[in-house]
């Protein structure tokens, strides 16, 4: 019941279709199996619509975090090209490497529709010393936007090339890995269905962390606890933040608390954008997107505020801990909460009549609330803390319509024990994207995509 093949990759998101991309151009000669657990591009729909189906009804897989494209398919599309942020791909494989890999990365979206997009940068930005001025710190980086539109094209574009060039299996979870005594992989769909082969790329996404922390498990992979990122989605007019977002479209900031010294940063930028629902395994957390569609645009301006929280001995489960406060504001609001921030700096909750009568049209349907009775009071502090800090750069962030979506939630896979080239301890079997606890982000990953597939290609060459 098994079939072979030169390479098998284990998940169709950033990282997966990057390295299908270079084994299809470079070695189109070779097998190649793509594994996803998800659906095509096209067949992505997520029944909520927010009048007959208001919440997740647990589909066999989620059409928002699984399928080809992975969790950033209907993202805002943002390729940040920095070793800032973003993930730590570079202490793997090295800072010129990844930096080269990531405008590599860009030049073929570029190439896949995404031709018309502006790249924006900090360099040379009069924003940084202001920024410094007011205890605030502008972290370096070019953006290339594509916006939730125009990434939808390029990878429609990317797919259609591939097709025909690479077997995807979609609708196809893999459900063991196991290694051969010849000291290649089987890769299990069935119970005795599997395809053998002596590379495997594992490229499971945030989505796939339990799959991959079983096999981690399964095979005495080390791994080591990651952190999560707790906060808010801070929804405002779009013109008190046009000084920056016309310039940088997305300005990554950080500020370090007064009162306790933690790090909270601006996050997910969306200019002219809207506040969205995101579904993680049936939690409801709220996240943001933007378009390049001026048709599509709202007078509206969203950024998450994250606070980053560590967790060492004895308690490491940082997943489970975000998990708890989101389902708790689940429970008082039945998802998402939205509240003034006046009214959570009086200590009231808001409600429905106090967000009509404010100047911010909310773009997210969401149940008025108090936040305070949802987030620790540290990460509550910090976020508050922040908000007055980048009034100061952008005078009027602290109104009192300003409005707060919670919770946002960004949760991190545990990191795998990886080497130089991201190998794992087996060799022949590389773990990469966000499923490897290494890259958060979309051009991180895909960037690591690239290079695993050129390191195997070059191994090829030299056994050959």
């Amino acid at each position: 019941m098994g079939t072979k093949a030169d390479v098998v990759i284990i998940g169709a998101g950033p990282g997966g279709i990057f390295s299908a991309y270079e084994f299809a151009k470079q070695r189109p000669d070779l097998k190649v199996v793509v594994f996803e657990a998800g659906n095509t591009l096209e067949k992505r729909k997520c029944p909520i619509d927010g009048k007959k189906i208001k919440s997740c009804i647990k589909c066999k897989t989620c059409a928002i975090m699984n399928g080809f494209g992975g969790a950033g398919a209907f993202s805002d599309g943002k390729y940040n090209i920095t070793n800032d942020f973003g993930g730590t791909l570079y202490e793997h494989i090295g800072k010129d490497k990844a930096i080269e890999l990531m405008k590599y990365v860009d030049g073929i979206n570029v190439s896949h529709g995404g031709e018309n997009t502006k790249m924006y940068t900090t360099a040379g930005s009069s924003l940084k010393k202001v920024c410094m001025q007011n205890k605030l710190q502008l972290l370096e980086a070019s953006v290339r936007h594509l916006g939730t539109d125009i990434n939808y094209v390029v990878l429609e574009n990317i797919y259609d090339e591939l097709k025909d060039k690479v077997e995807f299996k979609f609708n196809t979870p893999v459900l063991k890995l196991e290694v051969t005594e010849e000291g290649g992989y089987r890769v299990f769909f069935g119970e005795e269905d599997y395809v053998e082969s002596r590379y495997v790329i594992a490229s499971v996404g945030r989505s796939g962390s339990s799959w991959m922390e079983h096999v981690c498990r399964d095979l005495d992979i080390p791994t080591l606890s990651n952190r999560v990122d707790i906060g808010v989605r801070v929804e405002l007019p779009a013109v008190i933040f046009s000084h920056l977002t016309d310039e940088l479209y997305e300005s990554k900031i950080v500020y370090r608390t007064e009162k306790f010294e933690d790090r909270v940063r601006t996050f997910c930028m969306n200019p002219y954008g809207s506040v969205v629902n995101e579904n993680t395994n049936g939690i409801v957390t709220v996240n943001g997107h933007s378009f390049e569609d001026p048709s599509k645009r709202t007078a509206n301006t969203n950024f998450a505020l994250l606070v980053s929280k560590h967790f060492s001995e004895p308690f490491k489960d940082s997943n489970g801990y975000g998990e708890s406060i989101a389902r708790l504001s689940n429970m008082l609001g039945g998802g998402v909460i939205v509240q003034r921030f006046g009214d959570l700096e009086r200590g009231r909750r808001s409600n429905k009549t106090r967000i009509a009568e404010g100047t911010v049209r909310p773009t997210l349907d969401a149940t008025p609330g108090d936040l305070s009775l949802v987030l620790p009071k540290r990460i509550l502090d910090g976020i508050i803390e922040m908000i007055y800090a980048l009034d100061k750069i952008a005078p009027g962030t602290a109104n009192d319509d300003t409005l707060l979506y919670g919770v946002e939630v960004k949760f991190y896979n545990m990191e795998v024990e990886l080497d130089e080239n991201l190998e794992t301890k087996y060799h022949g079997f590389y773990c990469i994207g966000d499923g490897s606890g290494v890259t958060h982000s979309l051009s991180h990953a895909s960037a690591s995509g690239v290079y695993v597939a050129g390191r195997i290609m070059e191994e090829m060459g030299a056994r050959e």
